[in-house]
């Protein structure tokens, strides 16, 4: 009995949740969207009057010149500007600190994000790290945060991680690898600006897994016990346009109406998953990016067919929705067949993008860890509609092996 107690804990916890996100406010930035709005934001910038940033991105972006009309048209606006491009994927406590100090030296009064998630997250680590005489450790977890972080802005050059518009920041801890979410509505940025132009140059397999990490944010936060009205509605949003555009963005790069529709269906399925939050497939996804380093997109694409089948006979009805949103209902089938569809249509999607459903790096010895430390992550923090215990995630966890 012991387990369907510890289930009720679990479901307080996230009625709690729910609570807190309908009281608490969440706050939007200001939103710029379409080719070239990186530009109109950074004359935005301007006329805030401030004088000087830290750019946070990485050293790809930088050497491929993706930045330099941005950093251009900053300069001719009167924004002086340096750029910390020393951010890895699943950026490490190690990585903000010498952000700061970057920051610090150089006497930076805001940031600017250019980049995917890492850069994102990183950039909001160290705009809180700079008014916050805290360490990152206790930062972590729910609204920690005494004081609003240095004025924040983000350009998203992947359509994925939705970071521009979510309350989290996501580091590594580098000692023990686990996963630290920094969680609260102040970490919004100040404005975004979602640029289809910029994210033309992304190769196809990240296009894919960056598309497959946008739809996972829609599909944990619509199957969520703690969706709303207003987040079931971004949800189906987000999966509509995923479908009717991420092929076309990987096949395609340099589709400019497919990269735009992406850019905005990873923000709506940002706003979705930051109100009804996410579940298993996040837990696990997180601990697989710090254990082995896994994309996060590829981890949650690996993911998510598993999850789903262990849910689905808890959210039939929500699967055949999104079925529906995807446009595979054709006839009179049931909501059992529309939800069959919409899981084979993942599996499909991952087979044609060349997304492996089986993790190469995945070690036998590894998955009572991982489980255990997804468990504990997922019961405290998520909202899932069906709990899993340790043995469970154990099997559900070994079938991703090689």
């Amino acid at each position: 009995m012991l387990f369907p107690i510890k289930v009720q804990y679990y479901k307080g916890l996230a009625k709690a949740l729910k609570v807190a996100a309908a009281v608490i406010p969440m706050p939007k930035p200001t939103l710029f969207s379409g080719a070239d709005s990186s530009l109109e934001m950074c004359d935005a910038i301007s006329q805030l009057g401030i004088k000087k940033l830290l750019i946070v991105t990485d050293e790809v972006l930088v050497s491929i010149g993706l930045l330099d009309s941005i950093t251009e048209r900053l300069s001719n606006a009167g924004v002086k500007f340096v750029i910390y491009d020393k951010i890895l994927p699943d950026p490490t406590y190690t990585q903000v600190e010498n952000g700061l100090k970057v920051l610090r030296k150089n006497n930076c009064e805001a940031v600017l994000a250019i980049g995917g998630g890492s850069p994102i997250d990183a950039s909001k680590a160290i705009a809180a790290l700079a008014t916050n005489n805290k360490p990152i450790k206790k930062m972590a977890g729910l609204f920690k945060l005494r004081r609003a972080p240095l004025p924040f802005f983000a350009i998203p050059t992947t359509a994925g991680t939705g970071s521009e518009v979510t309350i989290v920041s996501v580091l590594s801890d580098p000692i023990s690898h686990q996963k630290t979410p920094i969680i609260d509505p102040k970490l919004v940025p100040m404005m975004a600006a979602l640029d289809g132009k910029l994210m033309r140059g992304l190769p196809a397999s990240v296009t894919a897994a960056t598309g497959m990490d946008a739809l996972t944010h829609a599909i944990e936060s619509y199957i969520s016990v703690n969706a709303t009205t207003d987040t079931e509605a971004y949800s189906l949003a987000a999966t509509k346009l995923i479908m009717q555009n991420l092929e076309t963005a990987v096949k395609d790069g340099n589709n400019i109406v497919a990269r735009q529709n992406m850019a905005m269906a990873s923000y709506y399925a940002g706003l979705a998953f930051t109100k009804a939050s996410v579940g298993y497939v996040h837990a696990i996804a997180h601990n697989f990016g710090a254990l082995y380093q896994t994309p996060h997109g590829l981890a949650n694409s690996i993911v998510l067919p598993h999850v789903l089948d262990y849910s689905k006979d808890e959210i039939t009805g929500r699967l055949a929705d999104l079925a529906v949103a995807s446009g595979l209902k054709t006839g009179s089938e049931s909501k059992q067949q529309l939800a069959n569809k919409f899981i084979k249509k993942i599996r499909t999607m991952l087979v044609e993008f060349n997304i492996p459903s089986q993790l190469d790096a995945l070690k036998a010895e590894d998955i009572p860890k991982i489980a255990k430390l997804a468990l504990e992550e997922a019961h405290m923090n998520y909202p899932v509609p069906k709990y899993m215990n340790q043995r469970t995630c154990e099997s559900l966890i070994l079938k991703m092996a090689a």
